[in-house]
């Protein structure tokens, strides 16, 4: 654990282009080069947050246990004032170890979409007003026919 190198957020924000791509995600400096062509989002979901700290949206995305564990396989550093807390330290050097790489480029992607209203809900919001407005125009003409 001591042999790791120490960054600063203006050292990783040098490394945004395709062909040297870095973050930091939990305080760990990443270089994710390599793995632009891997990322089951694209690499260029990748290269726009290049060398910030993007640990909020690493968090929301909804990553896999597996996408956790390759951070370790990346890792290159860590910013000033980093602590590794016990469970990273008892589960980075397991985790890479135990992590395998997909065979091929094969990797399958879990999102989490934010929108649950069911599909029927846009119906019901768009055809009620036109059914209620029908039954106005409709009752209206019977009415001054009469």
């Amino acid at each position: 654990m001591a042999d790791r190198r120490v960054f600063t957020l203006s050292q990783v924000a040098q490394h945004k282009s395709k062909k040297d791509c870095w973050f930091v995600i939990n305080g760990r400096v990443l270089d994710v080069t390599k793995f632009l062509e891997e990322h089951p989002g694209g690499e260029e979901v990748l290269v726009e947050v290049a060398g910030k700290d993007v640990t909020k949206e690493f968090e929301e995305v909804g990553h896999s246990k597996a996408a956790k564990n390759m951070l370790v396989k990346y890792q290159v550093g860590v910013l000033p004032g980093f602590k590794v807390q016990d469970g990273d330290a008892a589960t980075a050097p397991a985790a890479a170890s135990s992590y395998k790489e997909p065979k091929g480029k094969e990797m399958s992607a879990f999102v989490i979409k934010e929108n649950g209203s069911p599909q029927f809900k846009s119906f019901i919001e768009f055809f009620v007003p036109l059914l209620v407005a029908g039954f106005f125009f409709g009752y209206r003409y019977l009415t001054t026919a009469a």
